[in-house]
């Protein structure tokens, strides 16, 4: 028997997670048992309805800090707390008013946790009807907690250390890589995770035995305590992909500030390089831009990415700094910066669209 039908009351019925009116975005599991696994932010699903009330059914499987999803319906902001584990209802609407309505339902953090979406739970007179057009302009990012838009909702706290928190100020949607994709009327797959360097044994992300992106890249699901997953990159294809690594890079040894010219920091110049040629295997059309961003962090890192960019005399890769790139913040990316950051970097995408016609639409 479906989870999803064990919710459903009077008067009320099932939308289940692949009914075609449903329009999803994001790297995610659709072959996972029970229903869909989400795992990165920003992953969501869209609809256009006519009806009343709306509830989702999900299992969430929580790795670390309080979990939450959100939404935005008819323009307006909500969120619901998951479970610790097992099945969470989120009451989404309910007395809806006569007419169209449209709901985009997201991931707001980062694989600090898994969540199986089951579908919806709706009233009887519920009718969806045909979604949202979809975006022609597809993006993909790798990168790390800023991408993910960790603490992204501390605005009270910009330019400042973040303050304690246990995951409540993380919010996916006000990440600046997910700001930049709407600004620039795009999809969006954030493969981002907090903590995260480039290679295994640095950074933060699944300490002690640390993971670095060389690892997530090719992943639906990479913690080692849920279960190793790949993924089926002719799933999606981006014209753009963002690579946003190396700050958590100088964890625990910041060898590229303290011997730029050292192995370790020769060895990371090969790796990243190496990196960036795999993607450009992967998506051969595809432009990339290789940076960091405005989150403290030694310049040093910057140097060794805009070097290996000059080496690789690749005219599909590309370097770009903010204006205060690795000065404008000793805590994590808040709304008003992100803002910031994606007007910055929208300029500089339209530039190399006139330029290349990266999305060969205009």
């Amino acid at each position: 028997m479906s989870v999803l039908l064990k919710y459903i009351g009077s008067g009320e019925k099932p939308i289940f997670p692949l009914e075609d009116k449903l329009q999803y975005c994001g790297r995610m599991d659709f072959d996972y048992k029970g229903g869909l696994l989400w795992v990165y932010p920003c992953s969501y699903v869209k609809l256009r309805f006519t009806g009343k009330s709306i509830k989702a059914v999900l299992t969430n499987h929580k790795g670390y800090w309080n979990n939450e999803m959100g939404w935005i319906l008819d323009g307006k902001e909500g969120r619901g707390v998951l479970a610790d584990s097992g099945v969470t209802v989120i009451d989404i609407a309910a007395e809806l008013s006569d007419g169209e309505h449209e709901l985009c339902f997201y991931k707001r953090m980062d694989s600090c946790h898994m969540v199986v979406f089951h579908g919806f739970v709706v009233d009887e007179d519920f009718e969806l009807l045909e979604p949202p057009v979809r975006p022609a302009r597809r993006i993909e990012v790798y990168g790390d907690s800023v991408s993910a838009g960790e603490v992204s909702e501390a605005v009270e706290y910009s330019g400042q250390p973040d303050p304690e928190h246990d995951g409540e100020y993380s919010n996916s949607y006000y990440s600046y890589s997910w700001i930049t994709a709407r600004k620039l009327g795009a999809e969006l797959h954030n493969i981002a995770q907090g903590g995260i360097a480039l290679l295994e044994g640095e950074g933060y992300f699944n300490m002690p035995e640390t993971k670095g992106m060389e690892y997530v890249y090719d992943k639906i699901q990479y913690q080692p305590w849920f279960g190793v997953k790949e993924w089926d990159f002719s799933k999606y294809i981006p014209q753009l992909v963002l690579v946003v690594i190396g700050q958590n890079d100088k964890h625990p040894y910041d060898y590229m500030k303290e011997d730029y010219d050292g192995e370790r920091a020769a060895v990371w110049r090969k790796r990243y390089a190496a990196f960036i040629r795999k993607l450009r295997s992967v998506y051969p059309e595809a432009h990339i831009i290789c940076k960091t961003t405005i989150l403290y962090h030694d310049k040093s890192w910057d140097s060794a990415i805009h070097q290996v960019v000059q080496e690789l005399q690749d005219a599909h890769v590309h370097y770009f700094e903010y204006s205060n790139n690795s000065v404008g913040t000793p805590g994590h990316v808040r709304r008003p910066e992100a803002e910031k950051m994606a007007e910055e970097l929208c300029r500089f995408v339209e530039e190399l669209n006139r330029k290349w016609s990266v999305f060969q639409d205009s």
